[in-house]
């Protein structure tokens, strides 16, 4: 049975499923829901109460929070791991995914992605305190990431891209669509060259978003 992937096309958390779920060579179908418009139809709140994406379909099954999503699918289906073997490896990965979800999402998605270059992208009025806020809170979590992230990557825990990767990636990746953003991540050499070892992966261009849409 295919998987079916309840999510929105812009949204950073339904990127990581999806970057997941190719890295792993997993076939879905894409339900798109805009969790952000009014009418979100009563099935999909049966299934997420809390009206965010995205949801995961496995026949019977029904998940959503995106990390339990990336480690159903590593854990439970063929394909390479996603995960590391020991246990400070996992415990590092838990602790980026942790990070970005505690301390990155706000600044570096709804502040500085958002008032720095989506609002301008889709002609709608900026909040240029929004931006500064963001840009003044992102330094802490980009230093906190280059720190942790091991000094002969490519990636994040070492030569494998793990979900650590997958899940810091979409977010940070938004934040340097931002001019001002991507001038912060340049102040950090380590995460620059992880950026860009991460752009470069198939999985990444393949499901990248598309604003022209």
């Amino acid at each position: 049975m295919t998987l079916r992937l309840h999510a929105y096309r812009h949204s950073v958390y339904s990127w990581i499923a999806r970057l997941t779920l190719h890295e792993k060579g997993l076939a879905y179908d894409w339900v798109e829901i805009d969790p952000f418009e009014s009418g979100v139809p009563a099935s999909f709140l049966e299934m997420q109460p809390f009206c965010r994406v995205p949801v995961l379909v496995d026949g019977d099954f029904q998940l959503y929070e995106t990390g339990a999503i990336t480690r159903y699918l590593d854990e439970g289906f063929e394909g390479p791991a996603l995960q590391p073997s020991d246990a400070k490896g996992r415990a590092r990965q838990a602790q980026i995914v942790s990070i970005i979800d505690s301390y990155g999402y706000w600044p570096l998605v709804r502040q500085v992605f958002v008032q720095g270059w989506y609002r301008q992208k889709m002609g709608e009025v900026t909040d240029p305190a929004e931006l500064s806020a963001g840009l003044a809170a992102s330094p802490r979590l980009l230093g906190a990431l280059e720190r942790l992230a091991v000094p002969d990557g490519p990636y994040l825990l070492g030569d494998n891209p793990t979900l650590a990767d997958f899940h810091a990636f979409p977010m940070i990746d938004y934040f340097a669509m931002a001019e001002q953003g991507a001038a912060q991540l340049r102040g950090h050499p380590r995460l620059s060259v992880w950026h860009a070892a991460m752009a470069a992966r198939n999985a990444v261009r393949v499901t990248r978003p598309d604003f022209d849409a």
